[in-house]
């Protein structure tokens, strides 16, 4: 029987690394956490420990220190192109590259209605994500959010399912829609305005959402994905991934009260957990974009 080392990777995982623009008194803040990940010819470091090709994580860390130094963060996703390109054309034992990177929301401190020049309060949990992967030399870009908690007080329904002796959940016609969105989606190519794109298929995202009347949520990630889409021809496939957030009507009979659709109990777990992609057919696929990064 033979033995083989198989797919593998190595980098430098959740680098904290906060820039602040002085340029002027009006400062910026630009809050990340990134991800490097390094494929080439690693084996014998597998076999031997001989480390003659690895570029030291640490080494991977000071990197995206220096890089936030010497030119401005810019959009997540030219930071991260920069990085990975950096890595494959300077290692020449190194031939493909990951690099993840997460934005942390900081808004500024209101004072006499107007934002302060260099104080600011953290934002929602909302992170805006990039995914950049270097395959030789080819880069896909795969941009995201997650945690953008979103919520409709009508106009969602859950019905017509199959029911044993184990159910209990009555239908309703009328409930509460709940989920902390995490999508992604890729580019094809890399000449994007990425500011403007990520806006728009966010704001999308949160259109599709609020519209769709929901027979359930498997429908309304459907919609989510195909409004995006239709929209951005640039865009080639949505991964979606949306929790129940599930609310549950009180019963306030107990005490004499009607309860119309008006007092819930927030649920945090357990929750249903909705997944899916929705793909243009006209497109190849690229699974190098979504090397080691969860399905959804």
């Amino acid at each position: 029987m033979g033995i083989v080392l198989g797919p593998n990777q190595y980098g430098k995982a959740e680098i904290r690394l906060v820039a602040v623009d002085r340029d002027g008194d009006r400062h910026g803040i630009r809050d990340l956490t990134i991800g490097t990940s390094l494929r080439g010819e690693f084996d014998s470091t597998h076999h031997t420990g001989d480390n003659a090709n690895v570029l030291p994580t640490d080494t991977q860390k000071n990197t995206a220190y220096a890089f936030a130094k010497q030119a401005p963060v810019g959009e997540i996703e030219d930071f991260a192109l920069r990085l990975g390109k950096h890595f494959v054309d300077t290692q020449e034992p190194v031939r493909g590259a990951r690099i993840l990177v997460e934005e942390h929301a900081w808004e500024r401190i209101e004072v006499g209605g107007s934002g302060h020049d260099h104080s600011f309060r953290r934002g929602s949990d909302e992170k805006r994500t990039a995914a950049v992967t270097f395959d030789g030399g080819t880069a896909h870009v795969v941009t995201g959010l997650k945690d953008l908690v979103v919520l409709k007080s009508t106009g969602s329904e859950f019905w017509g399912y199959p029911k044993d002796e184990y159910t209990t959940l009555p239908e309703t016609s009328d409930r509460i829609l709940a989920t902390a969105v995490t999508a992604r989606w890729r580019h094809l190519g890399t000449d994007v305005d990425w500011a403007a794109s990520f806006d728009s298929v966010r704001t999308t995202l949160l259109e599709a959402f609020a519209t769709t009347h929901s027979y359930a949520l498997q429908q309304t990630l459907y919609a989510m994905g195909e409004s995006v889409l239709k929209q951005h021809p640039n865009v080639a496939e949505v991964r979606l991934s949306l929790p129940n957030k599930h609310h549950f009507r009180v019963d306030l009979e107990p005490f004499g009260l009607a309860n119309d659709n008006e007092v819930f109990f927030a649920a945090d777990r357990p929750y249903g957990l909705i997944e899916g992609t929705v793909t243009r057919d006209d497109v190849e696929q690229a699974p190098m974009a979504w090397y080691s990064t969860p399905e959804f």
